[in-house]
C-alpha cells in the first residue's frame, strides 16, 4: 500500500448511520424521557432497546455481537442486575433451537434432505403443477425441521434442474417458460417460509414466543401445542400458495404431453446411491427425537412413575431436553467412514451460533422489559386500545408487524415486537398470549422482497425473478396471511391451547 492510499472502510453508509444514530436515540431516549413519567431502571432498557433495535435494523455491528450489547448496559447502568439479564442467554428453548441446529446438519451432512425432496417429487408426477406441489410439499416438511434459509438453499438446486431440464428441451416456451420457472422458484422460497411457521424448532419468532411465554407468563408452550395450533395455519397457506400459484399467478397452459420429463431426478437419486446406513442413523435420532416432542407428557409420566416421583405430565421434560439429547445421540453413532461418527465436533463450525446468541439478545431484553416495570408502562400507553374489538386488535397487529418485517429481520421484529404484546394484553385486560402468536407468526410471514427473509433471497439470485414479480405475488399472499393469521388466531387459538 503506497503512501497516500487509505484502507478502505469496512463500515457502508448504512452501518456508519448506525454507529452514530444508535447512540444518539439511547441518549434521547434516556435524557427526554422525564423520571416522573418513567423511572430510572425502565428508562435504561427503552434506551438499550433503541439501540440494540438500530444496531439489527443497519447491522452497524454483527447482528450476534450486537445482541450482546444488553448483557452489558442494562447491568452496567443498573436497569436491571446481570443476575437476571445473563440467564436468558441459556434459557431452556435456546437448547431446544440449537439442538434442532444440530439434527439438521446431520441431515444436510449426509444428504437425507435431497433424497427426500427428489423422492417427493417423482412420486407427485409430471404435470407442470403436480411438479409444483411436489417442490412444495417437499419444501414444506424439511422447512418444519430445518431452518427456512438451510430449506431454500437445499430445494434451489432441485428447482434450477428443473428449469434448465424444461428450457434445453423445449417443454415450455415464450409465457409458458416463463410462468413455470417462476412459479417453480417462488414455491420454493414461500413454502419454506411457511412450513417453518408449523413448529417451534424451524422459525426464530416461534422459539423467541416460546422462551418470553416461559420466562414472563409462567406458561409452558411445547412442541405438539404449537404444532396443533400452528400445523393448520400453514396447511391452509400451503393449499392457497399451490393454488394461487399454479391457477392464477404462474398458470402454464398446455396439454399433458408437452409435460416436463422428471429423468433428471432419477438420475440424481442413482447419483446418491441407495439409502445407506448414514441416512438410516439419522432417520432414527430424528424419528426418535420427533416421538419425543408429540408424546412429551405420555413419557415424562412413565419416568416420574418409573423413579416414584410425583411429577405433572409437563414439568420436568422440556422440549430443550428432548432436542439436546436427539442431538447427542449423533455424537454417538458410528458411520460408514472409518473411525467417524455420523456427527463430529468438526461438523459444528457449520452450526450457527449467531442466531442462538441473536435470539439470546431478544430474551434478554424482554427480561428486561418484565423486571425494570418498562411492560407496564407500554401497557398504559396502549390502554387507548380498549375501545376496539378484540378481533379488530389482532387485524392491526397482524397488519403491522407483516408490513415491518418485509423491510427488517423478522428475528429482529419479534425480538421487539412480542415483548411490547405483553404489556399490550395486560393493559387491555387480555390474555397476552394469542397477541403474541399473531406476533410471531406475522413476524415470520414475508412475501413480498427479496430482503425480506433468506428463501426470498435465495430464489432471486437465480436471476430468473424480477423484484415486480416477486412483490405481486407476495402482495397477494401477504393479504391471505393476514386473513389467516387473524382467524386463526381469534377462532382457532382458543380450542387449540383450551384459552
Amino acid at each position: 500500500m503506497s503512501e497516500n492510499e487509505l484502507p478502505q472502510s469496512r463500515y457502508t453508509k448504512r452501518n456508519l448511520i448506525g454507529l452514530i444514530l444508535g447512540p444518539s436515540l439511547f441518549l434521547l431516549a434516556y435524557f427526554l424521557i422525564p423520571e416522573s413519567e418513567l423511572s430510572h431502571e425502565p428508562r435504561v432498557v427503552l434506551a438499550t432497546t433503541m439501540l440494540v433495535a438500530t444496531f439489527w435494523v443497519t447491522e452497524a455491528i454483527p447482528l450476534a455481537a450486537a445482541s450482546l450489547v444488553p448483557l452489558v448496559l442494562i447491568p452496567a447502568f443498573r436497569g436491571a442486575e446481570i443476575e437476571t439479564i445473563a440467564p436468558a442467554y441459556s434459557d431452556p428453548t435456546i437448547f431446544m433451537y440449537g439442538g434442532g441446529f444440530v439434527i439438521a446438519l446431520a441431515i444436510e451432512k449426509w444428504n437425507l434432505h435431497r433424497r427426500i425432496a427428489l423422492s417427493v417429487i417423482q412420486m407427485i408426477g409430471s404435470q407442470s403443477h403436480r411438479i409444483t406441489l411436489g417442490i412444495i410439499i417437499s419444501t414444506a416438511m424439511i422447512s418444519m425441521f430445518v431452518s427456512n434459509a438451510a430449506t431454500a438453499l437445499m430445494m434451489l438446486p432441485v428447482a434450477i434442474a428443473l428449469i434448465t431440464e424444461v428450457k434445453e428441451k423445449e417443454i415450455f416456451t415464450g409465457k409458458n417458460l416463463d410462468n413455470f420457472s417462476k412459479g417453480i422458484l417462488l414455491s420454493v422460497a414461500y413454502a419454506a417460509t411457511i412450513g417453518g411457521l408449523a413448529t417451534l424448532v424451524a422459525a426464530v419468532p416461534n422459539a423467541v414466543l416460546a422462551g418470553i411465554v416461559n420466562n414472563q407468563l409462567d406458561r409452558t408452550i411445547t412442541f405438539l401445542d404449537w404444532l396443533i395450533f400452528a400445523g393448520p395455519v400453514a396447511l391452509v397457506m400451503l393449499i392457497v400458495l399451490y393454488f394461487y400459484l399454479t391457477r392464477l399467478q404462474f398458470k402454464v397452459n398446455v396439454s399433458p404431453d408437452e409435460q416436463p420429463s422428471l429423468d433428471f431426478i432419477q438420475e440424481d437419486k442413482k447419483a446418491l446411491g441407495p439409502f445407506n446406513r448414514n441416512e438410516g442413523m439419522v432417520t432414527i435420532a430424528f424419528c426418535i427425537t420427533v416421538f419425543f416432542w408429540v408424546f412429551k407428557g405420555a413419557i415424562d409420566w412413565l419416568f416420574a412413575s418409573f423413579m416414584g416421583i410425583q411429577l405433572g405430565l409437563e414439568e420436568n421434560l422440556h422440549d430443550g431436553t428432548i432436542a439436546v439429547f436427539g442431538a447427542l445421540l449423533l455424537f454417538f453413532l458410528p458411520s460408514t467412514e472409518k473411525g467417524e461418527r455420523i456427527l463430529e465436533w468438526e461438523d459444528m463450525k457449520r452450526l450457527p451460533w449467531g442466531v442462538l446468541i441473536l435470539f439470546g439478545g431478544g430474551l434478554a431484553l424482554a427480561e428486561g422489559f418484565s423486571s425494570s416495570g418498562l411492560n407496564d408502562w407500554i401497557g398504559e400507553t396502549l390502554q387507548l386500545l380498549e375501545q376496539f374489538s378484540f378481533i379488530i386488535i389482532i387485524l392491526l397487529l397482524v397488519t403491522i408487524v407483516l408490513g415491518i418485517t418485509e423491510i427488517l429481520s423478522n428475528t429482529a421484529v419479534a425480538n421487539l415486537v412480542i415483548p411490547l404484546t405483553v404489556g399490550m394484553g395486560i393493559a387491555i385486560g387480555i390474555d397476552p398470549l394469542p397477541l403474541m402468536a399473531a406476533a410471531a407468526l406475522s413476524a415470520g410471514s414475508c412475501y413480498m422482497l427479496p430482503v425480506a427473509t433468506p428463501p426470498n433471497a435465495a430464489v432471486f439470485s437465480a436471476g430468473v425473478l424480477h423484484i415486480g414479480d416477486m412483490a405481486r405475488a407476495g402482495v397477494w399472499l401477504n393479504l391471505f396471511s393476514i386473513i389467516v393469521i387473524t382467524l386463526a388466531v381469534y377462532f382457532w387459538m382458543p380450542i387449540a391451547f383450551n384459552l
